[in-house]
């Protein structure tokens, strides 16, 4: 490709509402352009990334025995309300009406309309196991559409669906989809880390996350540092420290003029914040609920959403605090009526706790579980931080910042029971299907490989994904002898199957250079006066800051041997 007559240029002003790496150098690298919040066009050199990256997810889930198909992007809510997902999802999902009144979603995932077609295709256990998949738009109406395409509104997807017979059959497609996931990463040049995760409004029994790390990542990940041990924070979980202990002794009040904080009221008594336990007030669905944690730590939402089964959880606010009769900053669950007492299992590692006496600017020593209060639900609901104790091997849990790029679950069999995906086993029985689902955001995957793979002056494109794998860059364009030159090295190179990108442009070298540190290309190839005097071209590799010659005899066969070896053959 000649790039005079490449759609797109480049820019040299970083973008005003550009917040994060990708999204800068996709929109200044002319890869990208925003149509609206969240929508965007892919110009040609991006969607030669996404091409790329996408024949390598088709190749790989082909090979796990995939079979592609393509379903419609329009979906009858009634599908919606059969799966019992609507309220999940929500403001999330966009809904039209059509001239005949009939409301329609536009897919932000598949799972309903898969189950339905498999609903009506498959009847038997011979016709077990099956996993579609499809690349296509989905869309999701993101309250803060951000990151460029790290978050949007429409984006293209790899989703797949298992279908098996028993739970034997799920862990078998499980293991092939892991290991398809483990294989593009690998041929994207991208490493990923698998991580446990929750899952959330997809729902099913278990799930994992694969991320690639990056210190500009959304998400944190906590791991061991002796195990394999790694998942989300929203998912982790470790070996809590146990408080002191000692026998309980009688509760007495004491006097907390204006102290409403943990860090304050320890402070004050002077004690450890792991002596004390800490009031958090939240509505789930509508309904006040009081949790109690130990002082020392935090809660974990999603742990107690999925924990609740509640569709909205959202921080008490001070008029829905006040309705329910409690008095912020010194309550505790010590006579509480009427209310839903949920407590994190801290409060059994410990005793002789500092808790809130339910009025104002007073607090109680010597409260302890469950002697002096009772609670209705009691779990793990804790933020797992690093420093905890692994769960495994008690080793000591650590956390690096990442990117989600990829998602699988276990469904399980609710979905199919909603949809009557029965088949009939080799006794004559009929069962319900065990589904899987497993999904890769590729524009997503795109941004998030310019996340872990850049420096102050661009991309640097891992080799498998890159738009092309030679930028070549004559100097002096009013040189016959390197326009000649240029102009043969980029006939032969295209010509053995290299993509070459060819700065035919009349610039200066540096506005050249800047451009193509910019892009990202890995491999520059510079002919110029210079290096014509000795018969060569001069060779760099993106992310190296040193560059070598080649000759111009066998230049071709050179270049292909070294794209080769930079993960391209």
């Amino acid at each position: 490709m000649r790039f005079s007559r490449l759609l797109g240029r480049t820019l040299k002003e970083v973008p005003a509402d550009a917040d994060c790496a990708s999204h800068q150098y996709l929109v200044r690298a002319g890869m990208i352009q925003q149509v609206a919040a969240g929508v965007y066009s892919y110009m040609p050199m991006g969607w030669r990334v996404l091409q790329k990256i996408e024949q390598i997810i088709r190749e790989e889930m082909d090979k796990a025995g995939g079979q592609e198909l393509m379903m419609p992007s329009l979906q009858p809510l009634e599908l919606w309300e059969k799966s019992g997902r609507l309220p999940s999802f929500d403001k999330t999902l966009f809904v039209l009406t059509d001239r005949k009144d009939h409301k329609l979603a536009v897919g932000p995932t598949h799972e309903e309309v898969i189950t339905d077609l498999v609903s009506r295709t498959v009847q038997s256990y011979r016709d077990l196991p099956q996993m579609p998949y499809q690349i296509q738009n989905k869309f999701r109406d993101e309250p803060r559409p951000r990151g460029g395409l790290l978050r949007v509104r429409e984006f293209f997807m790899k989703d797949l669906y298992s279908f098996d017979v028993d739970e034997d059959g799920l862990n078998e497609s499980y293991a092939k989809m892991v290991q398809a996931y483990k294989n593009v990463y690998a041929r994207c040049g991208l490493p990923a880390v698998m991580v446990e995760a929750d899952s959330g409004a997809i729902g099913g029994k278990a799930s994992h996350e694969f991320m690639l790390l990056t210190e500009s990542g959304e998400d944190e990940i906590i791991y061991c540092s002796k195990c394999d041990y790694a998942a989300n924070t929203e998912k982790a979980v470790s070996v809590k420290k146990g408080a002191t202990a000692a026998d309980p002794l009688p509760v007495e009040e004491v006097s907390t003029p204006g102290i409403t904080s943990i860090d304050d009221l320890a402070a004050f008594l002077k004690v450890r914040a792991d002596q004390t336990l800490k009031a958090v007030f939240y509505a789930a669905d509508g309904e006040i609920v009081f949790v109690v944690i130990r002082g020392d730590l935090g809660v974990n939402e999603t742990k107690l959403k999925n924990l609740l089964k509640c569709i909205d959880l959202h921080m008490g606010t001070e008029a829905e605090v006040k309705a329910a009769g409690l008095v912020a900053g010194y309550a505790s669950p010590m006579s509480i009526k009427g209310i839903k007492v949920v407590a994190d299992d801290s409060i059994k590692l410990g005793s002789n706790f500092i808790a809130g006496a339910n009025k104002p600017d007073t607090h109680l020593r010597n409260v302890n579980y469950p002697r002096d209060f009772k609670v209705d639900v009691m779990a793990d609901i804790a933020v797992t931080r690093a420093g905890d104790t692994c769960p495994r091997c008690n080793g000591e849990l650590l956390s690096r910042k990442g990117i989600e790029v990829g998602h699988v679950f276990k469904l399980g069999t609710f979905l199919s029971e909603r949809f009557n995906a029965y088949f009939l086993d080799k006794d004559g029985v009929t069962k319900p299907i065990i589904m899987g689902t497993y999904g890769i955001g590729l524009g997503r995957l795109l941004a998030a490989a310019i996340e872990q793979n850049h420096d102050d002056k661009g991309i640097i494109w891992p080799l498998p994904i890159a738009p092309y794998h030679v930028y070549l860059c004559p100097l002096k364009t009013d040189d016959k002898n390197v326009t000649q030159a240029a102009e043969k090295i980029y006939e032969d190179l295209t010509r053995a199957g290299i993509e070459v990108l060819f700065d035919d442009r009349d610039e200066s070298p540096g506005v050249k250079f800047n451009d193509a540190d910019l892009i990202g290309i890995p491999l520059r190839i510079v002919v110029s006066p210079r290096t014509l005097k000795d018969n060569a071209v001069e060779v760099k590799w993106r992310k190296d800051k040193q560059a070598w010659t080649l000759p111009l005899t066998g230049l071709t066969e050179a270049v292909k041997n070294v794209v080769c070896t930079g993960g391209t053959c």
